[in-house]
């Protein structure tokens, strides 16, 4: 059976509520026995850092995700740098630009975005970074801030631009979108990049693989990618997880 970290999944998210035991059971049954957990906003900390502590092999994270700009308080960042250093926080996350959802403030995403750049420094943790419709100023506020590391998830840009980003110290995430066939970019970018380029992740409980479209995803269903990823590239799946767990437990400093 493969080892496989899932680098990014919303397990405290409340569609797990009902079986969220029974999900975990799942995952390990299919190889995925590390979870990433990333933080969308101050209200979820608490519950990610309750899902790591009472759950072995859960690793939070903890930032202000874009897409919930209006819940983002001031004194939200203020508190990042402490809650950070008192939790057991593998990155800052999940934190960047997202351009396609209208009346989501530009000028203060790119605030927010910066500020938790900086505190990500200022800790040396590695970045968990959301790029929707704006990978050319992401890959800019990346170089200009210097000195980062992360990972970039649901990767949807060009070849070059993952050759950028892995030169800056950023690796690429791939979940379910890569299982669709005519999800051409990303299946020509993941068939071609080195594989120390790559990580696997769910993105639970959204972006499901084709063949589980309009399901709830789980980290069960990451071993479609894996295969996926394998078949693309011609290799078998059992070097895809190996190469891909070694990234993300050197990335996250995973136990």
């Amino acid at each position: 059976m493969h080892e496989l970290v899932d680098t990014h999944a919303h397990l405290d998210d409340s569609a797990f509520d009902t079986d969220r035991g029974a999900m975990f059971d799942r995952a390990a049954q299919a190889g995925v026995r590390r979870w990433v957990v990333p933080a969308i906003d101050r209200g979820n900390w608490k519950a990610i850092e309750h899902l790591s502590a009472s759950r072995e092999g859960v690793f939070p994270a903890y930032g202000l995700h874009p897409l919930v700009l209006d819940k983002h308080r001031d004194e939200h960042l203020d508190e990042l740098p402490a809650w950070l250093d008192g939790h057991g926080a593998v990155a800052v996350g999940e934190i960047g630009l997202d351009y396609f959802v209208e009346g989501l403030d530009p000028d203060r995403q790119r605030d927010l975005f910066l500020r938790q750049l900086h505190i990500a420094k200022e800790h040396g943790l590695p970045v968990i970074v959301h790029a929707r419709r704006a990978f050319e100023e992401t890959i800019h506020t990346l170089r200009r801030v210097g000195g980062l590391r992360g990972v970039v998830h649901s990767f949807a840009g060009s070849e070059e631009q993952a050759r950028q980003l892995f030169e800056l110290g950023f690796h690429i995430g791939i979940g379910g979108p890569v299982t669709y066939e005519r999800a051409n970019r990303i299946r020509r970018v993941v068939a071609q990049m080195p594989l120390e380029w790559l990580l696997l992740e769910t993105d639970a409980p959204d972006q499901p693989c084709a063949h589980r479209r309009g399901e709830r995803n789980e980290p069960a269903f990451m071993v479609d990618v894996l295969e996926t990823i394998a078949g693309l590239r011609g290799v078998e799946p059992a070097e895809v997880a190996r190469v891909t767990t070694g990234n993300a437990v050197g990335l996250f400093s995973l136990a």
